[in-house]
């Protein structure tokens, strides 16, 4: 049992890290949704601050964009020019997603400067890179509505999970421990 242990150590150390990593950062942001009363920023801060940047990135592509919150679901209605596209869902704020890219990051950690900062600006392009998701989609909902679930199941979420993997793969490769120790 001891060589198994000490041959995959670095398997074992990765593992744990990263869902010691994930649960704390999923328990603070459960925690968060918790607290969220949605009085003034609804259905919560994040989710509204999401939806407003996206309709923001619509309304400089020339579409009209309205914001009603949900009377029976906490979700925004996202009105583009007068049609009904689409929920604005907690999901779609990109914070999961951000969440399973920084457990990542640290799991497979560098230099702490290195790890905070690709973390950060990773984040920030993540972020960055769901607010045109979400523009894209509601572009292409009106305009393609027949196309809707291919648009919202397959193209759209591909986009920031294929994102998130080419972070990875940059991280691993360029800037973790792990990429210093095959270089030596």
């Amino acid at each position: 049992m001891k060589s198994l242990i000490k041959k995959y150590r670095a398997v074992i150390v990765f593992m744990l890290t990263f869902l010691l990593v994930y649960a704390v950062l999923t328990f603070t942001y459960k925690f968060y949704l918790q607290w969220s009363t949605g009085n003034i920023y609804y259905p919560d801060y994040l989710t509204h601050l999401v939806a407003e940047q996206s309709a923001d990135l619509l309304r400089c592509l020339g579409y009209e964009v309205q914001m009603v919150p949900h009377s029976e679901e906490p979700t925004i209605k996202f009105i583009v020019n007068g049609k009904y596209l689409a929920r604005i869902v907690e999901g779609c704020n990109s914070i999961s997603v951000i969440i399973l890219f920084i457990s990542f990051i640290i799991a497979f950690r560098g230099g702490w400067k290195t790890t905070f900062l690709y973390g950060l600006l990773g984040s920030v392009l993540v972020y960055v890179a769901n607010l045109f998701r979400i523009a894209l989609l509601s572009i292409g909902l009106y305009h393609f509505p027949w196309r809707s679930e291919i648009l919202h199941e397959v193209i759209f979420p591909a986009i920031i999970y294929g994102l998130v993997c080419l972070l990875w793969i940059l991280w691993v490769n360029r800037f973790s421990n792990l990429s210093k120790t095959k270089n030596d």
